[in-house]
């Protein structure tokens, strides 16, 4: 399918971001963060590869997609309220499932994607975290309220920026904590493993299996 490129305003500024629709309604939503090399204003970088590369090369997916786009020199931990407040744009607008919000990020991404999933943890329905690291100032408290929240963490072996060992001792503190994750090492990948990753079925299977309980329940 062909993404449609598209702006959202914020109090910030504006964020363009990828669309892409579901093929059916009260579908789940997979909301993508960018790595730090594509950011900028060209939309058409972030379909270079990845996620949105898959996406926009699918004939049809059953979840829909968005991927806002930071300016040059920004990070999603300075811009979390903003992801929010899009987030917020895309249900008010779109027949998406709101107990099934799948958070995804790559990179500068993922260390968004465990900032906004910590801060707003009633928002989603599983997290997806890429060749990423924690940010320091995320407390252990802060990180215990993912415990409702199924993660999977996929690590290249071979990351020269991220030690596969840091990754490891981080994902036995969150289980020890209560988070369920599941950690995917390639043991021959580098830092952009993010075609292989996004592109497996068992991923793109779990993205359309995850549902918020308590939301479920009201429905």
């Amino acid at each position: 399918m062909t993404t449609e490129q598209r702006s959202f305003d914020t109090a910030n500024g504006a964020f363009p971001y990828l669309f892409s629709p579901a093929a059916g309604e009260s579908a789940p939503l997979v909301l993508f963060l960018h790595g730090a090399r594509d950011r900028g204003n060209d939309l058409n970088v972030l379909l270079k590869w990845g996620l949105p590369l898959f996406v926009n090369e699918s004939l049809s997916l059953p979840y829909f997609f968005a991927a806002p786009q930071l300016p040059a020199d920004q990070t999603w931990v300075e811009r979390a309220e903003d992801v929010i407040a899009f987030l917020d744009h895309l249900l008010a607008n779109n027949p998406i499932n709101p107990a099934q919000v799948i958070i995804a990020g790559f990179s500068l991404g993922t260390a968004g994607t465990w900032h906004i999933a910590t801060t707003y943890s009633d928002r989603f329905a599983g997290v997806v975290a890429v060749s990423g690291r924690v940010p320091q100032a995320i407390a252990e408290k802060d990180l215990a309220k993912l415990k409702d929240i199924p993660v999977q963490v996929f690590q290249g072996g071979q990351d020269a920026n991220i030690p596969i060992a840091d990754v490891e001792k981080f994902v036995e503190n969150l289980r020890g904590l209560g988070v369920s994750v599941n950690l995917t090492v390639l043991p021959e990948g580098d830092h952009f493993i993010a075609d292989q990753v996004y592109s497996a079925p068992d991923l793109q299977q779990w993205l359309i299996s995850q549902t918020r309980r308590e939301l479920a329940i009201a429905a």
